[in-house]
């Protein structure tokens, strides 16, 4: 049942102290100090606080890292049937990334485009957007989309970059484990515990674009079993620029504190707790309607952003193959974007057990719950129907991984069943087989059913939108306002894959995937009947009102193919490259809005990046990508160049310097289709960075 709340009730809290700022100078302050200090460090080394090197671990051995997404158990990545890939955290150092992210521009197969200085287009397989809805994205088990638009706000998603684990992309649907919008990928950012991060980590550093970026982190001991660690960071990026020269107004800055805490209660019971709050500001270009004369303008707007969650886990171990975990998160989220403010509070409660159900069945179940209201105040620019509601979410899923042949071959069978306010129940099924013939290859296969639910905007928002390319320009001013559907209906997929692992030589592998999807009731806008009005001054203009719609569908099919090789001991290369063709259908003679959708994705994608090592203290890394033209709105293919050369000045301390984008002092990536000023360029980016470990 979803609920409509009354707006008193969902109101914001007090604000923070205005003392972010003079916490941030206090950061930034510390960090210089540390990054002083660097050169005279004790040269004593801490190695349980060092990072493993990239360079001594062998390829072999990385096809034996352990995964969590794919099953929602631990298995080896090597074994996994599905289109996985991992980012380690010795490669988010090396590849000298600085946000979440950029850290995603090393998995093959997704689409990673920069929109502006603070707004980031990632997904999978195609329907990119700034509001890309179709990638499930996790923090350390906790969804951070928002119901409003099914997407995420890449921009307050963080973390600190060193306490990062690994973070487990999957390439295609994941909806039997984690449910709905796990449509075209799920991307899973996993922490490490506080008892691998002890000790005082301080990092920062700044440069062009990067103005400046600092992090304290501090872990320490409680008792024998229980460990903890704070930490606190913030960051200030500077404005790009506008296709015409001109700055785009989207400077931004963000503070962002934390703690986790671990407790091994018992041998068969572990405990974990931790929370973050974030707090911003952040500006840019929205484009608003004006009647004089009747047009969409641009306007500069500066707006804060902050937010905070809580979350608590607990595992018990009933035996070896049999574990019980209960996790349960609190989230509020206070957002703006110029035309609009989201309150948003959601609780989650998630149970899973997994046991052995004799020598061939290995059993995963669970249930979970999800209440969110939101709070969504407008503007004569964006409005809701209903600014204020709550939604419930209700879920079970049930997995059986089924040994045909010990460790050789595996079939996994499962099923997700969710019921949400607005289409009611969805079942989400799958079918997976690994097989292992020989130690180092592995084929693998899946069929499974996805779906997309509506989300909050596609149900009640009214905005006005650009001119959809499909309409020829007219001889007088047009405005076209968008109206959301109450009738809108979940977008569905049905999946179809087909991998290939193999180890030819311990210095060389290969991970090859296919893939072909069938999509129904994709989103699309229905043009209502055209309508001449008169401005205030008697100026004549025609309104075409456009609604969402489910219309569309289509399929689209490729391939990403990743390899890693190692000529020598201090050399490694990881090439990729994905292929993606899509096509819709819209039963319609011509085509629909909606397929402005589908053109934010390129067709062609490579990347190549080189890690060297020069001696045993300085490391050398090169990347370059080539990301092929966008259909809609109509970007250039381009290349790029980053690089990254850092010195090891003691065991305990690094400097290193970065430089993003290189070849070209700016250049388009992406162009939002709603809301955002669409014509901002990615700038070059140098900046330098110290980190100190004690």
């Amino acid at each position: 049942m979803r609920r409509v709340i009354p707006q008193t009730l969902s109101r914001s809290p007090a604000a923070c102290s205005g003392s972010l700022r003079g916490v941030s100078c206090w950061l930034v302050a510390l960090l210089f100090l540390g990054s002083c200090s660097c050169a005279a460090a004790a040269e004593t080394s801490v190695a349980s606080l060092e990072p493993k090197d990239l360079m001594q671990v062998s390829i072999e051995d990385l096809g034996t890292i352990k995964i969590t997404t794919v099953s929602r158990k631990s298995e080896r990545l090597s074994s996994a049937a599905a289109a996985i890939h991992v980012i380690t955290q010795e490669e988010v150092r090396r590849f000298g990334v600085n946000s979440l992210p950029e850290a995603l521009r090393l998995t093959p197969g997704l689409e990673v485009a920069r929109a502006n200085s603070r707004q980031w287009a990632i997904s999978s397989r195609g329907f990119n957007g700034t509001f890309a809805n179709k990638l499930l994205v996790l923090m350390d088990g906790r969804t951070v989309y928002t119901p409003l638009f099914s997407g995420v706000f890449w921009e307050e998603t963080d973390a600190v970059l060193e306490d990062l684990d690994r973070i487990e992309v999957i390439r295609g649907p994941g909806a039997t484990q984690w449910g709905a919008n796990a449509v075209n990928g799920v991307i899973n950012f996993m922490t490490k515990s506080a008892k691998d991060t002890q000790g005082l980590l301080i990092s920062g550093g700044g440069g062009i674009e990067e103005h400046a970026f600092g992090t304290v982190r501090y872990g320490g001991k409680l008792a024998t079993n229980v460990f903890y660690r704070v930490y606190g960071k913030y960051s200030n990026h500077d404005a790009f620029t506008l296709t015409t020269g001109e700055d785009a107004a989207d400077s931004w800055w963000m503070a962002q504190e934390g703690f986790r805490l671990d407790w091994d209660s018992s041998p068969r019971n572990r405990l974990t707790l931790q929370g973050d709050y974030h707090s911003g500001d952040a500006g840019g270009k929205v484009r608003k309607v004006s009647f004089s004369p009747p047009r969409l303008v641009g306007e500069e707007f500066r707006d804060k952003m902050e937010g905070g969650n809580i979350l608590g886990r607990w595992t018990h171990d009933f035996t070896v193959d049999s574990e019980l975990t209960l996790q349960t998160y609190y989230d509020r989220a206070d957002r703006a974007v110029g035309l609009a403010r989201e309150i948003r509070d959601t609780l989650d409660v998630d149970l899973q057990h997994r046991f052995q159900l004799g020598e061939r069945n290995e059993i995963i179940w669970g249930a979970g719950y999800r209440f969110s209201v939101d709070d969504i105040r407008g503007s004569p620019d964006l409005m809701m129907s209903d600014p204020s509601a709550g939604l419930d979410y209700f879920s079970a899923f049930v997995q059986d991984e089924i040994t045909l042949a010990p460790d050789r071959l595996r079939l996994t069978l499962g099923t997700k069943l969710e019921r949400n306010d607005f289409t009611g129940f969805e079942v989400q099924p799958s079918a997976r087989i690994a097989w292992t013939p020989v130690e180092h290859h592995t084929l693998w296969a899946s069929a499974s059913r996805a779906v997309r639910t509506p989300s909050r905007g596609e149900r009640s928002l009214m905005f006005y939108a650009d001119a959809p390319r499909q309409v020829s320009p007219l001889p007088f001013a047009t405005l076209f306002p968008v109206s959301g559907n109450p009738n809108f209906q979940s977008e569905e997929l049905i999946a179809y894959e087909l991998g290939y692992r193999v180890q030819p030589h311990p210095r060389f592998s290969v991970d090859w995937t296919g893939f072909y999807n069938q999509y129904d009731h994709l989103r699309d806008a229905l043009r209502g009947t055209p309508e001449v009005r008169l401005t205030s001054a008697n100026v004549p203009y025609l309104l075409i009102p456009l609604t969402a719609n489910n219309n569309l569908s289509g399929e689209t099919y490729g391939t990403e193919v990743s390899s890693t090789w190692r000529p020598a001991d201090f050399w490694r290369l990881r090439l990729g490259y994905t292929f993606l063709r899509l096509n819709l259908d819209t039963g319609n003679p011509k085509p629909s809005p909606g397929e402005a959708d589908a053109g934010g994705s390129p067709r062609h994608q490579v990347f190549l990046w080189s890690d060297f090592d020069v001696g045993r203290r300085v490391e050398w890394g090169l990347g370059l990508r080539h990301v092929g033209s966008l259909a809609f709105p109509g970007i250039p293919a381009y290349t790029e160049l980053d690089a990254r050369l850092a010195w090891e000045i003691t065991p305990n301390c690094e400097l290193s310097i970065m430089g993003r984008n290189l070849l070209h002092a700016h250049h388009r990536e992406f162009a939002p289709t709603t809301i955002t000023i669409p014509n901002v360029e990615v700038d070059r980016a140098v900046y330098v960075k110290v980190t100190l470990r004690l």
